[in-house]
């Protein structure tokens, strides 16, 4: 009865912040929050990935703490002036099929509304390449990894705050490498994993997106293979960001007008050319990865977005709130 009683008087606590921060001056605002893969159980490798439990609370917070509309109806709200106090959107990058499979179930509970940003070229049991790389920190035995023949160094794999470590440090410089030297780094991670092990089909399937979208789920495009714009030429660039919406809309029969920037953040992973190709490409809109509130101001070609991470429904709402106060 107590935790109860303490969780009302948290969701009274966020809702009249929230109204507050309107009244003060900062209405019309919106905060997008981002999610990835909803794990079925909680992983020590994933920890920045919430477990269906995990993104039940979340969503149940939401529901009752926020005013949560579909993306699309929000920036068009947005433009009008009309955004409720405590204005927020869902999105998720990439296109796990745990979208589908986890996190549509939750989301129909609670009645709330999408939008999943679709890497195109990996629709069905294409793996990305990260995914390549945490199977094989993952599953391969205690020891060193030798990657010199990559002129990547050695890590270690003797411990899980070693393979972590690994993990992090492998993820983050091969989201830079060129594509050739990044496919060559996946192929010898994959021949040293072999055959059966870990866990293959990650993401949506084609039905799969057609069944979200025949749920409201909103579909936007996230490029064909997720590179790191800056690391391509123009012409490349611009074919990942219109083929991508392209094939996208072949699938669903419709426009694809919302776009999100693989890994999203402004001046290193993409700049104002390839917002101008988002704008060219006929998107209303494209994402970043950045924290802050989006208002009617702001470039909608870089609008604010980020993952929400802590622990506990009080200081997860009260972050948002943060956002949407900056």
């Amino acid at each position: 009865m107590t935790v109860l009683h303490n969780s009302r008087i948290n969701e009274r606590l966020i809702r009249t912040v929230g109204n507050a921060i309107a009244l003060a001056g900062r209405g019309n605002r919106l905060c997008v929050v981002n999610y990835h893969r909803i794990l079925a159980g909680p992983d020590p490798m994933l920890e920045s990935e919430p477990d269906v439990a995990t993104f039940r609370w979340q969503m149940a917070l939401l529901a009752r703490c926020f005013n949560v509309l579909p993306l699309s109806a929000a920036l068009a709200a947005l433009d009008a002036g009309k955004l409720p106090p405590r204005a927020l959107s869902i999105t998720f990058d990439d296109g796990y099929r745990s979208v589908h499979d986890l996190a549509l179930p939750v989301l129909r509970e609670f009645g709330l509304p999408a939008t999943v940003f679709v890497t195109s070229g990996h629709i069905g049991d294409r793996d990305m390449w990260n995914d390549c790389i945490i199977e094989a920190v993952q599953h391969l035995p205690a020891g060193q990894l030798d990657l010199r023949h990559l002129d990547m160094g050695s890590y270690s794999l003797h411990t899980l705050d070693a393979r972590k470590a690994t993990l992090a440090e492998l993820t983050e410089s091969s989201k830079y490498l060129p594509p050739t030297a990044r496919l060559a780094l996946v192929d010898s991670l994959s021949a040293m994993v072999g055959e059966g092990a870990g866990a293959h089909g990650l993401m949506l399937t084609a039905e799969m997106i057609l069944n979200l979208d025949r749920h409201g789920i909103e579909i936007g495009a996230h490029t064909v293979s997720h590179p790191i714009l800056t690391s391509l030429n123009d012409d490349e660039a611009r074919r990942e960001i219109v083929a991508g919406k392209e094939q996208l809309e072949a699938m669903l029969g419709k426009p694809v007008r919302l776009f999100a920037y693989p890994n999203g953040k402004a001046g290193k992973d993409f700049d104002a050319r390839h917002a101008a190709m988002a704008r060219e490409a006929g998107f209303v809109a494209a994402f970043t990865t950045e924290p802050g509130p989006i208002t009617k101001h702001g470039n909608r070609y870089a609008l604010a977005r980020s993952r929400p991470w802590d622990q506990t429904p009080l200081m997860f709402g009260l972050r948002l709130l943060r956002w949407l106060a900056a």
